[in-house]
Protein backbone atom coordinates (compact mmCIF):
# COMPACT_ATOMS: atom_id res chain seq x y z
CA UNK A 1 0.00 0.00 0.00
CA UNK A 2 2.78 2.44 0.60
CA UNK A 3 4.44 1.77 -2.70
CA UNK A 4 0.97 3.40 -4.28
CA UNK A 5 2.10 6.47 -2.92
CA UNK A 6 5.27 6.61 -3.75
CA UNK A 7 5.01 5.66 -7.28
CA UNK A 8 4.65 8.09 -10.09
CA UNK A 9 1.26 6.49 -11.07
CA UNK A 10 -0.15 6.45 -7.33
CA UNK A 11 0.09 9.69 -7.03
CA UNK A 12 -0.80 11.05 -10.33
CA UNK A 13 -4.16 8.78 -9.73
CA UNK A 14 -4.90 10.61 -6.33
CA UNK A 15 -4.20 14.10 -7.21
CA UNK A 16 -6.34 13.51 -10.05
CA UNK A 17 -8.98 12.93 -7.59
CA UNK A 18 -8.69 15.91 -5.78
CA UNK A 19 -7.93 18.18 -8.84
CA UNK A 20 -11.43 18.75 -9.75
CA UNK A 21 -12.50 19.66 -6.05
CA UNK A 22 -9.85 21.99 -5.56
CA UNK A 23 -10.76 23.88 -8.90
CA UNK A 24 -14.74 23.96 -7.67
CA UNK A 25 -13.56 25.00 -4.51
CA UNK A 26 -10.94 27.92 -5.78
CA UNK A 27 -13.91 29.14 -8.31
CA UNK A 28 -16.11 29.56 -5.71
CA UNK A 29 -13.72 31.85 -3.60
CA UNK A 30 -12.75 33.76 -6.65
CA UNK A 31 -15.80 34.03 -8.10
CA UNK A 32 -16.78 37.46 -9.02
CA UNK A 33 -19.68 39.07 -7.82
CA UNK A 34 -22.77 38.35 -9.48
CA UNK A 35 -24.44 40.44 -11.75
CA UNK A 36 -26.99 42.94 -11.60
CA UNK A 37 -30.11 42.28 -11.24
CA UNK A 38 -32.85 43.58 -12.90
CA UNK A 39 -32.73 46.60 -11.27
CA UNK A 40 -29.60 47.76 -12.78
CA UNK A 41 -30.83 47.47 -16.03
CA UNK A 42 -32.56 50.98 -17.62
CA UNK A 43 -34.74 50.47 -20.76
CA UNK A 44 -35.57 54.05 -22.21
CA UNK A 45 -37.54 55.41 -25.38
CA UNK A 46 -36.10 57.97 -27.76
CA UNK A 47 -36.76 60.90 -25.37
CA UNK A 48 -35.17 58.99 -22.40
CA UNK A 49 -38.44 58.04 -20.22
CA UNK A 50 -39.06 54.16 -19.21
CA UNK A 51 -40.20 52.28 -22.35
CA UNK A 52 -43.30 50.75 -21.90
CA UNK A 53 -43.43 47.10 -23.14
CA UNK A 54 -43.14 47.27 -26.17
CA UNK A 55 -41.68 44.40 -28.21
CA UNK A 56 -38.24 45.97 -28.94
CA UNK A 57 -36.73 48.60 -26.86
CA UNK A 58 -34.87 51.24 -28.82
CA UNK A 59 -32.02 52.22 -25.70
CA UNK A 60 -30.99 49.97 -22.53
CA UNK A 61 -28.46 51.37 -19.61
CA UNK A 62 -26.33 48.70 -17.80
CA UNK A 63 -22.89 49.41 -16.00
CA UNK A 64 -22.24 51.97 -18.01
CA UNK A 65 -22.57 50.77 -21.29
CA UNK A 66 -25.52 51.81 -24.05
CA UNK A 67 -26.57 49.11 -26.04
CA UNK A 68 -29.29 50.58 -29.05
CA UNK A 69 -31.23 48.30 -31.22
CA UNK A 70 -31.16 48.21 -34.65
CA UNK A 71 -32.26 51.95 -36.04
CA UNK A 72 -33.93 51.80 -39.65
CA UNK A 73 -34.58 55.23 -41.57
CA UNK A 74 -38.38 54.04 -40.70
CA UNK A 75 -37.73 53.82 -36.90
CA UNK A 76 -38.24 56.54 -35.50
CA UNK A 77 -40.52 58.41 -38.01
CA UNK A 78 -42.53 55.41 -39.25
CA UNK A 79 -44.90 57.59 -41.81
CA UNK A 80 -41.96 59.73 -43.21
CA UNK A 81 -42.03 60.02 -46.83
CA UNK A 82 -38.60 60.89 -48.11
CA UNK A 83 -36.32 59.86 -51.06
CA UNK A 84 -35.25 55.80 -51.19
CA UNK A 85 -31.48 57.05 -51.90
CA UNK A 86 -28.63 55.67 -49.71
CA UNK A 87 -27.33 58.82 -48.48
CA UNK A 88 -30.92 59.94 -46.96
CA UNK A 89 -31.67 56.85 -45.31
CA UNK A 90 -28.34 56.62 -43.66
CA UNK A 91 -28.45 60.43 -42.37
CA UNK A 92 -31.60 59.41 -40.77
CA UNK A 93 -30.56 56.36 -39.31
CA UNK A 94 -27.57 58.32 -37.88
CA UNK A 95 -29.68 61.34 -36.41
CA UNK A 96 -31.49 57.95 -34.45
CA UNK A 97 -28.20 56.43 -33.19
CA UNK A 98 -26.78 59.87 -32.35
CA UNK A 99 -30.14 60.55 -30.49
CA UNK A 100 -29.91 57.36 -28.93
CA UNK A 101 -26.92 57.54 -27.35
CA UNK A 102 -26.82 60.96 -26.63
CA UNK A 103 -29.92 60.33 -24.48
CA UNK A 104 -28.14 57.82 -23.06
CA UNK A 105 -25.33 60.15 -21.69
CA UNK A 106 -23.04 59.29 -24.43
CA UNK A 107 -21.32 60.77 -27.44
CA UNK A 108 -20.56 59.94 -30.80
CA UNK A 109 -17.16 59.52 -29.76
CA UNK A 110 -18.19 57.01 -27.17
CA UNK A 111 -19.26 54.86 -29.39
CA UNK A 112 -17.41 51.55 -29.15
CA UNK A 113 -18.72 49.27 -31.58
CA UNK A 114 -21.21 49.85 -34.92
CA UNK A 115 -22.95 46.66 -36.77
CA UNK A 116 -24.19 48.38 -40.35
CA UNK A 117 -26.69 45.93 -42.73
CA UNK A 118 -27.05 47.49 -46.34
CA UNK A 119 -29.81 45.70 -48.39
CA UNK A 120 -27.29 46.66 -51.49
CA UNK A 121 -23.72 46.03 -50.94
CA UNK A 122 -23.52 48.46 -53.94
CA UNK A 123 -24.82 51.44 -51.32
CA UNK A 124 -21.53 50.58 -48.89
CA UNK A 125 -19.45 54.48 -50.50
CA UNK A 126 -22.87 56.35 -49.94
CA UNK A 127 -23.19 55.04 -46.99
CA UNK A 128 -20.16 55.69 -45.83
CA UNK A 129 -19.83 59.27 -47.38
CA UNK A 130 -22.37 60.01 -44.82
CA UNK A 131 -20.91 57.58 -41.90
CA UNK A 132 -17.61 59.92 -42.19
CA UNK A 133 -19.41 63.73 -41.60
CA UNK A 134 -20.73 61.59 -37.87
CA UNK A 135 -17.25 60.56 -37.19
CA UNK A 136 -14.81 63.47 -37.73
CA UNK A 137 -12.18 62.05 -35.29
CA UNK A 138 -12.50 58.63 -36.52
CA UNK A 139 -15.06 56.19 -36.70
CA UNK A 140 -15.52 53.23 -33.90
CA UNK A 141 -14.80 49.22 -34.57
CA UNK A 142 -17.45 48.65 -37.44
CA UNK A 143 -18.68 45.71 -39.32
CA UNK A 144 -20.50 45.96 -42.36
CA UNK A 145 -23.13 43.30 -44.27
CA UNK A 146 -25.31 43.06 -47.14
CA UNK A 147 -28.75 41.56 -46.18
CA UNK A 148 -31.67 40.42 -48.61
CA UNK A 149 -34.34 43.00 -46.73
CA UNK A 150 -35.04 45.56 -43.26
CA UNK A 151 -38.41 46.11 -41.82
CA UNK A 152 -39.68 49.07 -43.12
CA UNK A 153 -38.12 49.13 -46.57
CA UNK A 154 -35.13 51.04 -45.25
CA UNK A 155 -31.57 50.75 -47.20
CA UNK A 156 -29.69 50.60 -43.77
CA UNK A 157 -30.00 49.73 -40.34
CA UNK A 158 -27.36 50.68 -37.79
CA UNK A 159 -27.41 48.92 -34.39
CA UNK A 160 -24.31 49.96 -31.72
CA UNK A 161 -22.96 49.69 -28.22
CA UNK A 162 -21.44 52.81 -26.21
CA UNK A 163 -20.07 54.00 -23.06
CA UNK A 164 -21.46 56.41 -21.19
CA UNK A 165 -19.56 59.86 -20.53
CA UNK A 166 -21.51 61.82 -18.76
CA UNK A 167 -23.86 60.93 -15.45
CA UNK A 168 -27.25 62.46 -15.37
Amino acid sequence: MFSSFTSRRGFAARLAAILPGLAVSGAVLNAAPAPQGASGVKKLDYEGKPAGTGFITPLILHNDTIYIAGQGAHSHDPKGEFPMDIETHTKKVMDNVKTLVETGGGAMDSILQLTVYLTKIDDYDGMNKVFKTYFPNGGPARTTVAVAALPGNSLVEINCIAAVVKKG
